[in-house]
């Protein structure tokens, strides 16, 4: 049995993602649970990472998806220095976002969509956007490497490079969130999918002024991507075919 056909078997999913791969580095019941959409929780980070990038890719769709409330309108006449805390204002968003739900959007503050619009303003002051934003936005693609099913989306796909935006805590620890969070395997999978060899990050900074950087990922940094990619399909592969410890690893250590 294929790898895929095993997937489609025992998930009803017959590929791998950049974002499963990496679970597969770690606790494979974790891997197992996040096949089977039991681990999925959106955070914070992660919606706003969402905006972000619909807003800069896909504008006319954010416009349709997103509905804007007004935290103005949802505090008026509430007597509290922290509205959002009390009863009223957490009524009146309830109500909001079912409204929103049931027209098929979803809600999103007003301070976060003014920030991920003054973000994207400061990516075209700097010129940034217009040098190497270009090309095909959102690209999908469903293709093996190696007889390994993969499906996924690339932000921006040019003719001699591919970009993906990543909105960040700041610049100077991009380089350790590429290594933590597993850039380096998303960077892998787009060059061999795309066979295109230059793959770069626009990193921006969340907090004003909003400090945009290009990041060009280094050759190291692939080959570190290429190496945990084949980790984690060989874990998958040990996992399916029932040859992985059952084992729940965790920390143990002294402080």
């Amino acid at each position: 049995m294929t790898m895929r056909e095993q997937l489609t078997e025992r998930f009803d999913k017959g590929h791998l993602s950049y974002s499963s791969i990496k679970h597969a580095l770690g606790d494979m019941k974790v891997w197992e649970m996040y096949m089977k959409r039991e681990l999925y929780k959106e955070s914070e980070a992660l919606r706003f990472g969402t905006l972000y990038d619909m807003l800069l890719f896909e504008r006319e769709k954010a416009m349709n998806h997103y509905r804007v409330l007004n935290d103005e309108d949802l505090a008026r006449g509430i007597n509290s220095s922290r509205p959002k805390l009390t009863t009223k204002y957490k009524e009146r968003l309830a109500a909001a976002t079912a409204e929103a739900l049931e027209a098929g959007q979803e809600v999103v503050t007003g301070e976060d969509w003014k920030k991920a619009a003054a973000m994207i303003d400061r990516l075209g002051i700097c010129g940034l956007r217009a040098e190497f934003l270009s090309g095909q936005f959102q690209v999908e693609f469903n293709e093996d490497i190696d007889g390994i099913p993969l499906k996924g989306f690339l932000d921006c796909l040019n003719e001699d490079n591919i970009v993906d935006s990543k909105s960040s805590r700041g610049i100077d620890k991009f380089k350790y969130d590429v290594r933590s969070f597993s850039y380096d395997i998303q960077a892998y999978i787009y060059t061999k999918v795309f066979g295109i060899k230059d793959f770069y990050w626009v990193v921006q900074e969340k907090t004003y002024p909003y400090l945009p950087a290009k990041v060009k990922c280094s050759e190291e940094t692939l080959f570190s991507g290429e190496m945990k990619f084949h980790q984690g399909v060989e874990n998958i592969q040990n996992w399916l075919n029932g040859n992985s410890s059952t084992e729940t690893y965790y920390a143990d250590f002294i402080v």
